[in-house]
């Protein structure tokens, strides 16, 4: 019979592990004398200890194992538990890899740029959102504030005469895939909960559940290219595919530009392979 400083130093498992696993009746010695108190150990054990390093190894819980060695499963319900651990690890490790590819990207931002970027690029999984909104081919670039201008006063006017209001701050949708100059296809869009009457070109619908990629914009709206840009270059380096329509929300002050804060949304695609 061994001491369990004996039997520690044979198996290089600390005397604290082998009193917890004997606490948990998972690994008990095979003996304890009564006076004393003193654990023993057998060589007899090595077996039964060394199985549950095996299990703990392969990452299952005391409490796993414990149920492994106490019903002793048949080899389909540990193949099934084995399964389940390597599908949770595979899950992990993606989870990591997708970190990794972020650390990367954010030390290749400050390594092109030589400082840290004002825009902080985070995932966000967007619910779908009830809107009511007008759609319009705006000419060029420098006609789109113009027309925003006029389309928000006619949803909120509708909204309002409907006795509902916006369930949430106005947006933009952006859905040319592309950058384009000219002919720019925008939808000024106020969320709404329920249904509210409307006719040609005023439309409800709803904007799909999406995973996004978002960055918030303070300041003037003539100087939300920078945060698309921010987004853009950040998706260039990630595993993700950019799609379309982006959004602009308007947390706040849309009719005060100095105090306008904006929330940019991309939606991403499936992964690059």
């Amino acid at each position: 019979m061994l001491k369990i400083s004996e039997f520690s130093r044979l198996t290089q498992v600390p005397a604290k592990t082998l009193r917890y696993y004997d606490e948990l009746g998972l690994f008990s010695p095979a003996h304890s004398d009564p006076f004393t108190g003193y654990r023993y150990y057998s060589v007899e054990q090595l077996p039964r200890l060394n199985r549950i390093l095996a299990l703990k190894g392969l990452g299952l819980s005391l409490e796993q194992i414990a149920q492994l060695l106490r019903d002793d499963l048949p080899a389909q319900e540990l193949r099934e538990m084995l399964r389940a651990k390597e599908a949770e690890t595979r899950q992990r490790l993606a989870e990591e890899h997708r970190r990794l590819q972020q650390v990367a990207a954010r030390l290749r931002q400050i390594e092109d740029e030589g400082r840290v970027s004002d825009y902080e690029i985070v995932l966000k999984p967007v619910p779908p959102l009830r809107v009511i909104s007008l759609r319009q081919i705006v000419p060029d670039l420098s006609q789109i504030a113009a027309a925003l201008a006029l389309m928000f006063p006619r949803l909120e006017g509708h909204v309002a005469a409907q006795r509902a209001g916006p369930a949430a701050p106005a947006l933009i949708l952006y859905h040319d895939s592309e950058f384009h100059e000219q002919n720019i296809d925008i939808e000024a869009a106020l969320p709404i909960s329920g249904e509210i009457p409307t006719a040609a070109p005023l439309r409800v619908h709803t904007l799909p559940a999406a995973l996004m990629a978002c960055t918030i914009h303070r300041g003037a709206y003539e100087d939300l290219g920078r945060a698309h840009v921010a987004i853009l270059r950040w998706a260039a380096s990630q595993p993700y595919q950019i799609g379309a329509p982006n959004r602009e929300i308007f947390l706040q002050a849309r009719t005060v530009p100095d105090k306008l804060v904006t929330e940019i949304q991309y939606p991403l695609l499936e992964t690059r392979a």
